[in-house]
């Protein structure tokens, strides 16, 4: 299948679903709760559904309920089962990364951790080094290759372990087990040189939210643990996904639309929601209605190019990238080593997907710069399966000549299901065949 996109504008109102990455921490530190946790406005992606399948394998009951738009996770209070198959976290690095210190708590027996293709080729060895430092076991089934699949066990003790801080999905993934040791016990993670830091506070908020404590120095190179904690089953709502809301607040920014964006958080400790000031920052007219909970966008304004240090926002790389071809001047990417090792690498995949567009792209190992201002056309260009990919491309369709013909869109499932069907809502025209 292929989505087809044309010049065109956005008018209305638009809802973004819930947070990928709030709904996979709801489900598996609910999974981990003493009783019965309630998750309001879940994502049903498919990367909330891998975390969903990876509860239930530890022995979790989940029950999902979609005319009331919740989940219904009866917790194992801290005390997973030992699987009785191999876990498949799908395409969801998040859950491979929570899952993967959950399996160090095992110590009747072992889980095996696998994933898609995408997934076996993303290093993990950061992270189970750290818990082998804590005591679990971790095997890499393949010689010479820090990728999954992952044989796993703990128990896992105090001390203190490191990370390089390059991925902080490995951070958050250590978090909640560790508060699960024994009283008395407890462990410090150092990390070198951290990026991605607000998606640890997250991880730090959602903990809270579940009863469990961790400290961390401002800096976020270092995280106390004290074992001995339990995990309180409750109420919860998951916000609006920030890294969602790029894509049509980029597409109503760079055409002559008016369009409203609801139901976000701008209390939310997401770090996306930073794309909203960086489009502002480039002279985009938005405007942030805080008590009601929404954006309003008056497109087709000029943009200028800027410089933008994307440590904190990596997720946002493909959109921002859309916008920086249609300012003028240069936008100057920085921070983007971690970038290359998402789902696929975005540096390289946007500058190949904007180059076949007309834009004007150079990258480094760590940097992109878009020469902006150049006419855009619609191409055929691959999305890699790359759900991020796939969405700033079928937005670039609306500020370019032609038509853009993306490759695989069924993957934008995997973070904003309905993607095309609620942009066609808000007049975006896409066609998918």
């Amino acid at each position: 299948m292929y989505a087809y996109s044309r010049r065109g504008s956005l008018s209305g109102e638009i809802a973004v679903p819930g947070s990928k990455s709030c709904t996979i921490r709801a489900v598996l530190f609910g999974m981990l709760a003493d009783g019965t946790t309630v998750i309001h406005n879940p994502l049903p992606s498919k990367d909330g559904l891998a975390a969903v399948a990876a509860a239930r394998s530890f022995g979790a009951e989940v029950v999902m309920d979609e005319k009331a738009n919740t989940w219904t996770v009866t917790g194992l209070n801290g005390k997973p089962k030992v699987p009785e198959n191999v876990i498949d976290t799908m395409n969801s690095g998040t859950t491979t990364s929570f899952v993967t210190g959950i399996c160090a708590l095992l110590t009747d027996g072992y889980a095996v951790l696998t994933g898609d293709e995408q997934i076996r080729r993303r290093p993990w060895r950061h992270e189970t080094d750290a818990l082998k430092e804590l005591g679990a076991t971790c095997i890499h089934t393949r010689p010479n290759c820090d990728c999954p699949p992952l044989v796993i066990q703990g128990p896992l003790h105090g001390g203190v372990c490191h990370l390089p801080g390059f991925n902080s999905q490995h951070i958050s993934g250590l978090l909640g087990p560790c508060a699960l040791l024994p009283k008395g016990e407890s462990v410090d993670i150092l990390v070198e040189n951290p990026l991605e830091a607000l998606y640890v506070q997250l991880t730090v908020d959602w903990l809270k939210l579940f009863g469990v404590k961790v400290e961390n120095s401002p800096d976020y190179k270092r995280y106390h643990v004290e074992g001995g904690q339990s995990f309180k089953a409750c109420d919860c709502l998951v916000a609006s996904d920030w890294s969602g809301v790029a894509f049509p607040l980029v597409g109503a920014v760079c055409t002559p639309s008016e369009l409203v964006i609801s139901g976000v958080d701008f209390t939310d400790s997401q770090g996306d929601k930073a794309v909203v000031d960086v489009l502002i920052q480039m002279g985009a007219d938005i405007e942030k209605d805080l008590e009601g909970h929404r954006l309003i966008v008056h497109g087709g304004k000029p943009l200028h190019g800027i410089e933008i240090d994307m440590n904190l926002i990596p997720d946002s790389l493909p959109a921002l990238s859309v916008a920086a071809a249609y300012a003028q001047g240069d936008t100057h990417f920085t921070s983007l080593a971690h970038v290359r090792v998402k789902e696929t690498d975005r540096v390289a995949v946007m500058q190949e997907v904007l180059t076949a567009c007309g834009a004007d792209v150079e990258i480094t190992a760590d940097s992109m710069t878009v020469h902006g201002g150049r006419p855009l056309t619609g191409a055929s260009v691959d999305s890699h399966d790359d759900h991020r990919v796939a969405m700033a491309m079928s937005v670039c369709g609306l500020l370019a000549g032609g038509e853009m013909k993306i490759s695989n869109p069924e993957c934008a499932a995997v973070s904003f299901p309905g993607f095309y069907e609620a942009m066609n809502k808000i007049g975006a025209g896409f066609e998918l065949r």
